[in-house]
């Protein structure tokens, strides 16, 4: 079933289909996003901001990895791909290792895919299939992470964005404000989506979710349907783990065609030059300087 929230009376609340949050990833996207307001303004952002989280990605990248790679929780699935596992581990992989240095580019392409079209199904199918894939569900990898550590990572993440937005030279106040709210939406979607598929809440309905997803055979082709969002170019979706050194084209679908839906409101754009990124050792976020620490134009 679709969840459409529909006009109301004041001081009426609108309806929500309890069981639709749980079967349906349209409905449960679709509330969030009203619950959350992210709407054309956010949009706007994302789609401007694109280019400096692309350019964050290296710095992000490895602060990340070097994070998980300071517990051993975390670090253990390397070896033994669950954080639940009670095998010995008798070395941890170190953060030059060829190993993990293969590992982050997959990181980086889950990054360039936030900066994809958020008014496309595609965009939270894809979002959903990643945090399916880390329950240890999925046939082709098979990760299992607890929720704890993913939901921890995700707010690492989201501090490294802040930080270094708040921090770029030439964006205006506005502009980074507009931005990191976008973001911060968009992550929060994500932590559901990883939740949906952990907490226990509606296992009433789990079997009839998992009755809908499906793992993919191969790359298929998916549903261009017209979106409430203005939206810009079909881009192909694919699933990745931080954990993992294989891709996945995701094409875990709820129903042939699904429609996200935000409210218009209008904002005013602000332009910014774009600035390449440097990683430095020392992960600091200051990434908007170019080579030779001249700052780009």
């Amino acid at each position: 079933m679709t969840m459409v929230f529909q006009g109301n009376p004041p001081n009426v609340p609108r309806n929500v289909d309890r069981k639709a949050l749980y079967t349906d990833l349209e409905a449960r996207v679709h509330y969030l996003q009203q619950f959350l307001e992210f709407n054309t303004d956010d949009v706007a952002a994302l789609n401007k901001g694109s280019k400096y989280i692309k350019a964050l990605a290296p710095t992000l990248v490895d602060r990340v990895y070097a994070k998980l790679l300071e517990f051993d929780i975390t670090a253990r699935v390397f070896r033994t791909r669950s954080t639940s596992s009670e095998e010995e581990v008798t070395s941890y992989p170190t953060f030059d290792s060829g190993y993990i240095q293969r590992r982050r580019m997959f990181l980086r392409w889950y990054m360039t895919k936030l900066c994809s079209d958020p008014t496309k199904p595609e965009f939270y199918q894809y979002l959903n299939q990643v945090g399916r894939m880390h329950t240890g569900k999925d046939r082709m990898l098979a990760f299992n992470v607890e929720y704890i550590h993913i939901g921890a990572c995700l707010g690492f993440i989201q501090d490294i964005i802040i930080e270094a937005v708040f921090s770029h030279p030439h964006l205006t106040l506005a502009f980074k404000m507009a931005l990191v709210k976008a973001l911060s939406k968009v992550i929060w979607i994500q932590n559901d989506l990883f939740a949906r598929w952990r907490v226990r809440d509606g296992e009433e309905f789990s079997d009839e979710t998992e009755s809908v997803h499906h793992e993919p055979s191969g790359k298929e082709q998916h549903d261009d349907s017209a979106s409430h969002i203005t939206r810009s170019t079909t881009q192909q979706s694919e699933s990745t783990s931080i954990f993992s050194d294989t891709r996945s084209v995701d094409t875990a679908t709820t129903h042939a065609t699904a429609t996200m839906h935000a409210p218009s409101s209008s904002h005013s754009s602000h332009s910014a030059c774009p600035f390449s990124g440097g990683f430095k050792q020392s992960f600091e976020t200051k990434v908007w300087s170019g080579p030779n620490g001249k700052m780009g134009h």
